[in-house]
């Protein structure tokens, strides 16, 4: 997704280069900002933000009050970088309307994916309405999966099940995470309905199912 512009907030300079070099390699541009007050700043003088990565803790304003501001006025996408994993934080971050937490220490290609699995699903690039890989084809504005050109019938759960795993292609994914990016953190059913729906989806899939890996002890990954 060439020319999206990525506004990267972190104290560290040193962060900052990393994760900015990482997405300009990957085409796109980066804004950034060292410290809340001018993440505000930079996010309300210019106009083009696609997304946002922002550090929880930082001088002036914390993430938390960034994010609470920018959402008053903006459903920018968030990804939250953190440097602890309390529960009780990332509940309060997703109550603000956090995209996304990435813990540090982190590897700078799986936020980078992150980074377009997000903006796919924002629809922030509004050619990507359909994905293609290892012969599926996933049309999303018509709601219609193909399989080497014949049309497959999927629920919706199903269908985005699958779209949620060809967006992350490749990249291994907790049954936790799935059920909260799938079935929304409003859900508070047994993570075993996962398994449940992969079962059933592999199956409508016929050959094509053996793309979704299963991650013993952990979840899926989706590999074409």
């Amino acid at each position: 997704m060439p020319n999206l512009k990525i506004l990267v907030v972190d104290d560290e300079a040193r962060m900052r280069k990393l994760v900015r070099d990482f997405l300009v390699r990957d085409g796109y541009t980066v804004a950034e900002a060292a410290d809340g007050e001018e993440a505000l700043s930079v996010f309300f003088d210019q106009k083009d933000i696609a997304l946002i990565i922002l550090d929880v803790m930082m001088p002036k304003m914390d993430g938390y009050e960034v994010c609470e501001e920018i959402r008053r006025v903006s459903k920018v996408p968030i990804i939250m970088l953190t440097a602890r994993s309390d529960e009780r934080d990332e509940l309060r971050g997703f109550d603000l309307g956090i995209d996304e937490y990435v813990t540090k220490p982190f590897s700078p290609k799986l936020l980078v994916a992150r980074v377009e699995a997000i903006l796919r699903r924002s629809g922030a690039d509004k050619a990507e309405d359909t994905l293609e890989l290892g012969g599926i084809r996933v049309d999303k504005s018509a709601h219609e999966v193909t399989i080497d050109g014949k049309s497959i019938e999927l629920s919706f759960k199903e269908f985005e099940l699958l779209t949620y795993f060809m967006e992350n292609n490749g990249i291994a994914l907790s049954r936790e995470k799935i059920l909260n990016n799938v079935w929304n953190y409003d859900y508070y059913g047994d993570a075993r309905t996962i398994d449940t729906h992969v079962k059933k989806l592999r199956s409508k899939l016929g050959e094509k199912g053996d793309l979704i890996r299963t991650i013993w002890g952990m979840g899926y990954k989706f590999e074409a």
